[in-house]
């Protein structure tokens, strides 16, 4: 039976979206000096405020105001006229100390390594499909791909659209065939935040001709839009008044365009901010690697991978996997879900290891998906606090040191052998 299927992506200059890259740069700048660093960093935006909360546990020392004002003036938040700005905005911090109780279940006991508790209760799941290379559901993958592109003309190809503005949205639906497969781009939501016009007739003519002209003949095939594919950009008319001052914004209030559109499942749990103690966090990257690397495999054409934890406990209380009956393997989904927990050590110090989760790699994560990204190396420089005592005197010494770090370890596709030999495939 034919149906239809929209998912939608938000740009880095959406408030919540600021926010999880505020957090998350805060979280960064703390593993650069401490990979043990103990993080939930909560951040809310407003009219000319941030305001930076949550539990710390760290050796490093950051000054916060300046982690928040580069983050800001990265996205491109650098005109007072946005009424939110990089240089005049205030930065109010209230960072304290981890509770006791949540650290003595996470805390890693010497004697039993690799036994690190979990952060929290919850379920986490991670998904994959064919419908495109990267694994992802199509309506998504669009979505991210045009506000991504949207801002790669914002900030490097002004002069093609010179009225944009940081904050925009786009939301794409998906016309599926009675087979289930994509068969075409029904619809295109793009909203953009831009400058003022002389007429609003003139700017609503402007932005739809180049929102179809150049944006979305970068991002969507040509053979999946035709005569009756429907396009709504700026359907409110003017968007002027955006960005924080236009709402506010919170740490995780995208967590569905953070993961998968809607496809699949999710367990609740926020991403950005999070160390990856938090299972919330790292158990949901253990399970989309898990997912891509079945469907890469051909062990299903779709899958949906759950993981559950309790607080302190290092195993997870439950691995579930879901094919939507399209496994080729002979076998139940729960029998998959056997060999999956037998293969995947899922306890959070192994997820950790495996993916450099000590690392500061997050803040690239906190725009435009944590999923579906493509893994990358990158050098990066990371200072490491040590007490140094001489003569009853202490002294702090900060050490540099140069490497190269795994960013989306989790997409990578390094199982697909052994689950081929593993389901005989």
């Amino acid at each position: 039976m034919a149906y239809l299927f929209t998912s939608e992506s938000v740009s880095e200059g959406h408030p919540d979206k600021i926010a999880d890259q505020i957090s998350d740069a805060v979280l960064d700048a703390m593993l650069t000096q401490d990979p043990d660093s103990r993080v939930a960093c909560e951040t809310l935006v407003t009219t000319g405020l941030v305001v930076v909360a949550g539990e710390v546990t760290t050796k490093a020392y950051v000054e916060i105001p300046d982690v928040v004002r580069e983050t800001i003036r990265r996205i491109g938040y650098n005109k007072d006229q946005y009424r939110f700005d990089a240089e005049s905005c205030g930065v109010i911090v209230a960072l304290h100390s981890q509770s006791p109780d949540i650290a003595r279940g996470v805390d890693e006991n010497e004697a039993t390594h690799k036994e690190q508790g979990a952060g929290d209760q919850g379920m986490m799941f991670g998904y994959a499909n064919k419908e495109t290379a990267q694994y992802m559901p199509m309506a998504l993958a669009y979505s991210h791909q045009l506000m991504k592109e949207l801002a790669n003309i914002r900030k490097n190809e002004l002069h093609l659209m010179p009225y944009l503005r940081p904050d925009s949205k786009a939301q794409v639906t998906i016309e599926y065939d009675g087979n289930g497969k994509p068969k075409r781009v029904h619809t295109i939501v793009v909203s953009t935040q831009h400058d003022e016009f002389a007429s609003e007739t003139a700017m609503l003519e402007k932005i739809r001709e180049d929102i179809t002209g150049i944006l979305v003949p970068r991002v969507i095939p040509a053979e999946l839009i035709d005569k009756n594919t429907i396009f709504h950009i700026n359907p409110t008319g003017k968007f002027v008044i955006g960005g924080p001052h236009g709402d506010a914004g919170l740490t995780g209030r995208k967590i569905i365009v953070d993961t998968y559109g809607g496809k699949g499942a999710h367990g609740g749990g926020a991403f950005s901010g999070k160390d990856a103690s938090k299972v919330d966090r790292s158990a949901a990257y253990a399970a989309r690697h898990i997912a891509k690397n079945l469907v890469a495999a051909g062990v299903a054409e779709e899958a949906l991978v759950q993981v559950a934890y309790a607080i302190g406990v290092a195993h997870p209380v439950s691995v579930n996997v879901n094919t939507y009956g399209t496994s080729k393997t002979g076998l139940t989904d729960g029998q998959i879900a056997d060999v999956v927990a037998e293969m995947f050590d899922l306890r959070p110090r192994a997820i950790v290891e495996r993916f450099g989760l000590k690392n500061p790699i997050f803040s690239p994560t906190a725009a435009y998906g944590h999923m579906g990204r493509e893994p990358f190396e990158k050098e990066i420089e990371t200072f490491r606090v040590e007490l140094k005592e001489s003569n009853g005197v202490k002294e702090e010494i900060r050490r540099r040191q140069l490497h190269n770090v795994q960013f989306f370890g989790w997409e990578k596709l390094d199982y697909v052998k052994q689950l081929q030999e593993a389901f005989k495939l």
